[in-house]
């Protein structure tokens, strides 16, 4: 849970259009292009807010799990995903620390996420695509599987990530290339896939928005 969260806000941030790649051009070198494109547009973002729905299918599961949420972002590294069905669950990712509640139980559990952080900025949040074009095989679909939106897909060529994740799609929406969806493949074939709706970068953000209790 903590490197998909991670992952959905540094790519949110950093979303940008797609450099129309000339005759000839690789899909390394156009992703190059793109990867480099969206950190300079995510440097003007500072807050984020979206609703969310996800979705898990699994073969434990007689039919998908959906649930919705809202989620508010802000930099560089304050996340809170609020679920309100099926069941409230509060999701919130402060630094190196992920906090998570389910009120109508009255528990909560805190870990430490800095070595996923870690993993996830050492991919995402570089200014130059090459660690993460060292890691994992790139795709560039364009237009992608989702309406009016262009796919990059993500292969991990390490082995032990293979066996845990074997792909990674985000999904970056036209006309406004923000991220409208993230969908997650894992090796025993169950995926997890977060479509955002309502993206509405640098919101206004209420002081209470990173508040457990409220």
């Amino acid at each position: 849970m903590a490197v998909f969260a991670t992952a959905v806000i540094v790519v949110a941030l950093s979303a940008a259009p797609p450099a129309q790649s000339p005759s000839g051009t690789s899909t390394r070198e156009s992703f190059r292009d793109l990867y480099s494109r969206g950190h300079q547009a995510g440097a003007a973002i500072k807050t984020l807010t979206a609703r969310f729905t996800e979705t898990t299918t699994s073969s434990l599961l007689t039919r998908p799990l959906v649930a919705r949420g809202t989620l508010t972002v802000q930099r560089p590294a304050r996340v809170m995903l609020r679920y309100t069905d099926p069941e409230a669950r509060l999701v919130l990712i402060d630094g190196d620390r992920m906090t998570t509640s389910w009120p109508a139980r009255h528990l909560r559990e805190t870990s430490n996420i800095a070595s996923a952080q870690g993993r996830v900025q050492k991919y995402l949040a570089n200014e130059s695509a090459d660690e993460l074009l060292k890691q994992f095989d790139v795709e560039v679909h364009d237009p992608g599987e989702r309406p009016r939106s262009f796919e990059v897909r993500l292969t991990p060529r390490r082995r032990q990530v293979r066996e845990t994740v074997t792909r990674l799609d985000l999904f970056v929406e036209r006309p406004s290339f923000l991220l409208g969806a993230i969908r997650l493949s894992f090796a025993n074939t169950d995926t997890k896939m977060m479509v955002f709706d309502d993206v509405e970068p640098n919101a206004t953000i209420p002081p209470d928005a990173f508040a457990l209790d409220r």
